[in-house]
């Protein structure tokens, strides 16, 4: 209906959906919600969702991009690199140079091409420390778009999503809503016309958070998803391990349980 009638979402748990989740447990994320868009209940729309939790750059460009040139679809959503960055002392521009590396066999193959930036993590306290690493790490990607012809999802600055009732307890994925907002700006960037409006205002929080508080949810998630998370970096071990994609194949869509509009924004 917009111009694509096929689509194959790439990348890590962003991508996969965590933590937008449906009542069988699954999760949706925005790439469903978005391919939901795009299809406007054409029962011949296309979708495949390959992304997994976890994987880092070098899998998905090394797995999941030929994959995607292999569907040849209209259009490809790539979201990587994330997993990277967190680790201490990694190489913010070669991680960059791995991800230009998959925006240009897209471009070359004639896909259409969108990517995202990361996310400002200023809201979310512990988290924030990471702002200046994700920071360059946009940059690169601003221009990697540029230069490539690739749309630009721009995470950092939907201001939505500087508001800690986008992000889940584990200050690394997004509510339903946050996905929400991030299905509607995306196809807003892709030019699709929407009847919802992703910059409309949280309403009214119903009480301000206390120091107390923002300490103690400080150490609760320290022991729920730090310390697990440096656990299994010792271990070498992922949360994808022994996982598959969600969506392997380009099939026709089949909608998941309930629609776009079903979640909206709450106090």
């Amino acid at each position: 209906m917009y111009g694509f009638d096929s689509y194959v979402a790439v990348g890590d748990s962003f991508t996969e959906g965590l933590n937008d989740e449906l009542p069988d447990g699954s999760f949706r994320g925005f790439a469903d919600r978005l391919a939901e868009i795009l299809a406007g209940g054409r029962s011949d729309f296309r979708y495949a969702n390959t992304a997994l939790r976890g994987k880092m750059i070098a899998e998905i460009v090394d797995e999941q991009i030929p994959v995607a040139l292999e569907f040849q679809p209209d259009l490809v959503t790539l979201c990587a690199g994330g997993n990277d960055i967190v680790v201490p002392g990694v190489d913010v521009d070669a991680v960059a140079a791995r991800f230009e590396e998959a925006v240009v066999a897209l471009r070359s193959a004639g896909i259409t091409v969108a990517v995202f930036t990361g996310p400002d993590t200023k809201v979310m306290s512990v988290m924030n420390r990471l702002r200046g690493k994700v920071a360059i790490y946009n940059a690169h990607l601003r221009a990697i778009a540029e230069r490539h012809g690739a749309h630009l999802v721009d995470l950092w600055s939907m201001e939505a999503l500087h508001d800690r009732r986008a992000w889940s307890d584990d200050r690394l994925h997004f509510t339903p809503e946050g996905h929400r907002r991030i299905a509607l700006c995306t196809a807003d960037v892709l030019g699709v016309p929407l009847d919802q409006d992703w910059r409309e205002p949280w309403p009214a929080a119903t009480a301000p958070d206390t120091w107390i508080s923002l300490r103690r949810s400080d150490l609760e998630w320290t022991r729920v998803h730090l310390l697990p998370w440096i656990r299994r970096q010792l271990r070498g071990e992922s949360l994808g391990d022994g996982l598959t994609p969600k969506r392997p194949r380009l099939d026709p869509l089949r909608p998941s349980d309930g629609g776009l509009v079903d979640s909206q924004p709450s106090p």
